[in-house]
C-alpha cells in the first residue's frame, strides 16, 4: 500500500493529491493528512508520495515541520518516496517549488530512496532547491500559471511512479 502524505488544509495540493490517487485506480492508496501524521506513521508504507506547497520566500508548509523533524529519527532505508510539489513560476521564480528540494533532503538524509524525478522542460523560473542534475526532485505543479498542464503531468506521473514503485 502507498501512504499519500499532504497537507489537507492547503486546497491546491489536496485536489492534486486526491488526482493522483484516482490516477492509480486499482492500486491501494492511503491519505494521510500531514497536519495529524507522525513518525510512526511514515515508517508504516514502503512506498511514500509526499505533497507539498512552497510558501512565499521557499518555505515549506508549517504543518510539515513536526514530520520533517521526526524524519530525522527515521529509519526510511528501503522505503521510495516521490514528492509532489506545487509552485508559482511567475512571481516566485528565484525559489519555484523549493518544498520539493526541502522534502527530498529530509527523507534522504534518512534513508529513503527518492523516486519520481521529472523534467525541468516545459517551466520558466531562475532557480529552485527542487532541481538536481538539471531535473526536480519530484513533480512541479504550477496551478496559478499553468493548470492547462495538471492534469497530462499527473498523469504522466503516476504512470512513472508505478513503473518505480513497482517495476509495472
Amino acid at each position: 500500500m502507498i501512504g499519500l502524505f499532504y497537507g489537507s488544509e492547503s486546497d491546491d495540493t489536496a485536489v492534486v493529491a486526491h488526482k493522483i490517487i484516482q490516477g492509480f485506480k486499482d492500486i491501494a492508496i492511503e491519505a494521510v493528512a500531514v497536519e495529524v501524521a507522525n513518525g510512526e506513521d511514515l515508517e508504516a508504507y514502503n512506498y511514500i508520495i509526499a505533497g507539498v506547497a512552497t510558501w512565499p520566500g521557499g518555505k515549506v508548509p508549517t504543518y510539515w515541520d513536526d514530520l520533517i523533524e521526526d524524519l530525522q529519527e527515521s529509519d526510511m532505508t528501503h522505503k521510495r518516496v516521490a514528492i509532489f510539489g506545487l509552485g508559482d513560476q511567475k512571481n516566485y521564480p528565484d525559489n519555484f517549488v523549493d518544498s520539493i528540494g526541502t522534502l527530498a533532503s529530509a527523507f534522504e538524509a534518512a534513508g529513503a530512496t527518492l523516486v519520481g524525478l521529472t523534467n525541468t522542460e516545459g517551466y520558466t523560473f531562475n532557480k529552485s532547491k527542487a532541481v538536481e542534475n538539471g531535473g526536480f526532485l519530484g513533480l512541479a505543479i504550477d496551478t496559478d500559471n499553468q493548470p492547462d498542464q495538471t492534469d497530462e503531468r499527473i498523469a504522466k506521473w503516476v504512470n512513472q511512479l508505478k513503473r518505480e514503485f513497482f517495476d509495472m
